[in-house]
């Protein structure tokens, strides 16, 4: 399907693959992640990881990404919503607890305790003027201007070792959550789990690898084929490119915005 540039609006491409540790060993993605198109050019993602050590990773992860997109996508957010900062904070403020109260409830149905469903969560909300993110946990959001200026809008909350993290079902884990709203011409977003911080992060400076993120967003921007591009997204995921870097479970929503 050609795309017509007379017709601004999002394209997305995303994928959830399992690391090369889980198909050895023979266990589940524990990745998920979840995205939208709202009217008037919103777009809604968010991308979740859940917990090696919790026996209901995925769950957790499906339930959180598929709450937290259907609690915004039932809200009637506009771009002249999207232009007031306390707006967008309570979005994102409550769709996060949405999320976190589901999982809890999910936790309970399922008689496990909430742990066993552990997972972190980010969530994004971009129009063509603007993007905010929230997270919880590692992982990483990014954007990019129309000037190619490329943006953290979160980095990984690591605890004190590097596999350590606060999850949704952490306590206290809505007092850690990374907030983070930026106004600009916004031509590109990125959110990804942690599987891929060590490609996508330079981890000297805290910044975002714009070696790891520029083809990806040129890759996105040029789609005319949904199918295939995601079988060629989940093909750069499973490449010995990166499979060599990490063995972690992998997501990566992809989004450009194409301005007339």
């Amino acid at each position: 399907m050609k795309t017509s540039k007379q017709n601004p609006h999002w394209q997305v491409v995303a994928a959830s693959v399992c690391g090369t540790s889980h198909v050895k060993n023979k266990q589940l993605c524990q990745d998920a992640h979840h995205w939208q198109l709202l009217p008037d050019n919103v777009l809604i993602a968010a991308a979740a990881d859940g917990a090696g050590s919790a026996s209901q990773g995925k769950v957790g992860a499906m339930v959180a990404v598929e709450t937290a997109i259907e609690n915004l996508s039932l809200k009637d957010i506009t771009r002249d919503s999207l232009a007031d900062d306390e707006t967008v904070q309570l979005l994102l403020t409550d769709a996060l607890l949405a999320a976190k109260k589901a999982v809890e409830d999910e936790a309970e149905a399922c008689q496990k305790p909430p742990q066993d469903l552990a997972t972190t969560l980010i969530i994004a909300i971009a129009s063509p003027e603007m993007v905010a993110a929230a997270q919880i946990g590692d992982g990483l959001a990014v954007a990019k201007d129309h000037m190619g200026n490329l943006l953290a809008l979160t980095i990984p909350n690591n605890g004190e070792y590097i596999n350590e993290t606060t999850f949704l079902t952490s306590p206290g884990a809505l007092d850690t959550a990374q907030m983070r709203l930026w106004r600009e011409t916004i031509v590109n977003i990125g959110l990804l789990t942690d599987g891929l911080q060590m490609l996508a992060l330079n981890m000297v400076v805290g910044e975002p690898h714009k070696p790891f993120f520029f083809p990806l967003f040129d890759f996105v921007e040029k789609v005319e084929d949904k199918t295939e591009a995601k079988e060629q997204l989940v093909r750069f995921l499973g490449s010995e490119r990166i499979t060599q870097r990490t063995d972690d479970d992998l997501t990566l929503i992809l989004a450009a915005f194409n301005h007339l």
